[in-house]
């Protein structure tokens, strides 16, 4: 049986968590985005962290079943996109997280979760 978004945006919150990703937080974007009812963002500290975290939830997501997802970026570039439907992950080094600051351009989005 499929996992609903919110559990599946958990899981893969908790994925990253599990590979050392910081400041993952979740929100909840179903009544401000027409695109995703969820954003996960989350920091990796150099490349090849983001790489660690972005294999790590390829993992699960094969794992669980989930259909096939489209990713952008890679971790050279400092941002991985990784779009599953109604969960869309962004997994950032340092200084692209702040530049694009994408907690704040989501800023009505209620925050879920939010791991230090």
């Amino acid at each position: 049986m499929p996992l609903e978004a919110i559990e599946l945006a958990r899981k893969i919150a908790e994925t990253a968590a599990d590979k050392q990703a910081s400041d993952v937080v979740i929100l909840d974007t179903s009544r401000v985005c027409s695109f995703a009812d969820y954003f996960i963002i989350c920091s990796g500290e150099n490349e090849r962290q983001i790489k660690a975290i972005q294999e790590a939830i390829g993992k699960l997501l094969k794992e669980e079943a989930v259909p096939k997802h489209h990713r952008e970026g890679d971790a050279s570039s400092g941002w991985v996109l990784l779009d599953i439907g109604n969960v869309v992950v962004h997994i950032f080094a340092p200084f692209e997280r702040d530049y694009y600051q994408l907690e704040s351009l989501w800023g009505h989005a209620p925050v879920i979760v939010k791991m230090i």
